[in-house]
């Protein structure tokens, strides 16, 4: 597959790779595995909330303020 972009989008990718010491197609191999689809983010999200909500009783799904303030002090507490 091809893809079209601007003269000055493919150098500056590139010149970007090349920093890296890859070529550019093994740059763009690599931020393929990188980024996420939003599908996959939106799995990723859910999964977090299923482990927040066993672990800890919290679900940010959930409009809480005083779950939130609770989550919010733990987090400064453990920090």
């Amino acid at each position: 597959m091809r893809v079209c972009a601007q003269v000055e989008t493919r150098d500056r990718l590139a010149a970007v790779a090349a920093a890296e010491g890859l070529s550019l197609r093994a740059w763009l191999d690599k931020l393929a595995e990188a980024v996420r689809t939003p599908g996959e983010r939106a799995g990723e999200a859910e999964r977090t909330r299923q482990v927040l909500l066993e672990l800890s009783g919290y679900d940010p799904a959930a409009s809480d303020p005083e779950a939130d303030a609770l989550l919010a002090r733990r987090m400064a507490e453990a920090a």
